[in-house]
């Protein structure tokens, strides 16, 4: 059999990787030129995963409010979007004609996107097509982008001239063109409670102003280096800002006063580059978080920079709670502390100098620079942070660097579970639990065993208190059992507050998720709110019954008087 990968999407972009499956069915092919990955089935010559990647690279990412889907921007200018939990890109938007430098949500069904190609486009999450396309009355290129809560004010920052540009999504009209900076506009954001818009320069400064109050003159945060980052608490009180000389600064957004500051530098250092002078230890100050975002409840604050480090601090204590390395490999430029000794000469390494004809150039990338010398005919891409964000659960988090996107849970499906390693699992084990009161532990036992009428009495005998502890001990690996259970045992019980309850605390203990998995419990789900809606109309009819006859009886009585 012949298979014409020109005809799956290869071209002529050569394979650096073939694999087969065990049993022989499954052909796997990996193409790195166009970040491509391909599983044949070559029986029915069906795909298994076709999946493709950034050209280039990533640039930006934002998080849906729902958190499940996750939308990158891509050097190529594409818009992807992807399922957080299983990880697969189900759909690519090319709109734009030039890199995608940041990306937001407005709801759940509307991504926004800015490009250096001068424009800022929405995108419909349902039809799945750009449906406004916002442009300035002069060409520019769009660095940063912000939408106000409402969703319908939409602000774009330029890299030159220094504006702010700020339009009604609604109509796709131009409101107005803000000025004021004298660098390139970073980074944007709103306040989350108010109209506040908050814009970041490499001027060293930061500007807030209220665009429904435009009598009033914008409020400017002096800083004593280029601001890169900065990032709204979530009640709207404080900002925090990141600039080049690695400190994260908090203010009062009331009086614009400094609450207090964190020094990164040594949090992040770490990883010596080819072209480094010194040593990772003594290199710290070339490193400083380029991108920052609070967690749901604003007490803690994720950094991450021009660093294979990306740090989650305590603003409270101004403490560092953990850090996180994004990247092993070796083959990117900034992963390993320490460079091999016999590559390394008095000019530098010697292998790039014995590679080039050209005198050797071991200068430092310019300031704020994300990409590679283009014109090198050598180079090795740099591992760093480019964006990161909270998933609006706060169970997650996600960034994005050289490599891709990477999303860290705090969610494990393989949770380790000492019951299922326990011979004694027996129905006389599920019985005495019982009896010394350990209700939650006798549930485990019995979903493992499998049997009904064991797991019904076990429901039915734990008391109505003791529920929502109960629920709660029960792990996601018998918790779409234990829905189907509640499920049956329902439909003949006379119980039905009882049940009710069994519902409600799993739906409030398990809600997250049954919500990020929920292709995989809506079977079992459906099987419990069909059984709640029949239990309930059965309710309903019977009160109307006693209604109308309790009725009858109160006439019959004034009847007899």
């Amino acid at each position: 059999m012949k298979l014409n990968l020109g005809n799956q999407g290869f071209g002529c972009m050569g394979l650096t990787a073939v694999s087969i499956n065990n049993t022989g069915e499954w052909l796997a092919f990996g193409c790195p030129s166009n970040q491509q990955l391909l599983v044949w089935e070559w029986r029915s010559e069906t795909y298994v995963i076709k999946q493709r990647g950034h050209a280039y690279g990533m640039r930006c990412m934002s998080y849906s409010p729902d958190g499940i889907v996750v939308a990158t921007g891509g050097e190529d200018g594409s818009l992807k979007l992807w399922n957080s939990t299983s990880g697969f890109c189900y759909c690519t938007l090319t709109s734009h004609t030039a890199p995608i430098t940041a990306t937001t949500f407005a709801g759940s069904s509307v991504v926004l996107t800015a490009s250096l190609d001068g424009t800022v486009r929405a995108h419909d999450l349902h039809r799945y097509k750009n449906f406004r396309t916002l442009t300035s009355p002069t060409p520019v290129q769009f660095v940063s982008l912000a939408i106000d809560p409402a969703g319908e004010i939409v602000a774009a920052g330029t890299a030159d001239p220094f504006n702010v540009y700020v339009w009604n999504l609604q109509n796709s009209r131009l409101l107005d063109i803000l000025s004021g900076h004298a660098g390139p506009v970073c980074s944007l954001a709103f306040n989350p409670l108010r109209g506040t818009l908050a814009s970041a320069s490499w001027d060293g400064t930061v500007k807030l102003l209220d665009l429904y109050k435009r009598e009033t003159e914008p409020e400017s945060i002096q800083h004593s280096s280029d601001v890169v980052c900065l990032a709204f608490r979530p009640d709207g009180k404080a900002i925090c800002t990141g600039t080049i000389g690695g400190l994260l600064s908090f203010w009062n957004v009331e009086d614009c006063s400094l609450i207090c500051e964190i020094d990164g530098r040594r949090d992040i250092a770490g990883g010596r580059k080819m072209n480094d002078r010194m040593t990772s230890d003594n290199n710290a100050s070339s490193r400083y978080f380029t991108s920052v975002c609070y967690s749901a409840d604003g007490s803690c604050v994720l950094a991450g920079g021009n660093s294979k480090y990306v740090c989650i601090y305590e603003v409270s204590q101004q403490i560092l709670l953990k850090k996180f390395q994004i990247s092993f490999n070796r083959s990117l430029d900034g992963v390993l502390d320490e460079l091999n000794s016999k590559n390394l000469g008095e000019g530098g390494p010697l292998d790039d100098m014995n590679e080039s004809g050209d005198e050797a150039d071991f200068s430092s990338f310019i300031p704020g620079a994300k990409r590679g010398d283009d014109g090198s005919r050598k180079s090795r891409v740099e591992v760093m942070s480019l964006q990161v964000a909270f998933s609006s659960t706060g169970r997650e988090w996600a960034t994005v660097s050289n490599e891709g996107l990477h999303v860290y849970s705090l969610d494990d499906d393989a949770t380790f579970d000492p019951v299922a390693l326990d011979e004694a699992v027996t129905p006389g084990a599920v019985q005495s639990n019982l009896l010394r009161g350990d209700y939650g532990k006798a549930l485990r036992m019995s979903l493992y065993l499998n049997e009904y009428a064991l797991v019904k009495q076990v429901i039915e005998e734990t008391p109505y208190q003791s529920i929502s502890h109960v629920v709660r001990s029960v792990g996601t690996r018998n918790l779409e059992r234990l829905l189907q259970y509640v499920a049956k045992s329902m439909s003949d019980s006379p119980h039905v507050e009882f049940y009710l309850q069994w519902c409600l605390e799993l739906l409030q203990n398990h809600g997250p998720e049954l919500e990020k998995n929920k292709g995989s419990y809506m079977r079992a789900f459906r099987a419990m709110h069909n059984m709640v809606q029949t239990r309930y109309d059965e309710v309903e009819g019977m009160c109307a019954e006693n209604r109308y006859a309790m009725d009858f009886v109160e006439d019959q009585a004034k009847l007899n008087l």
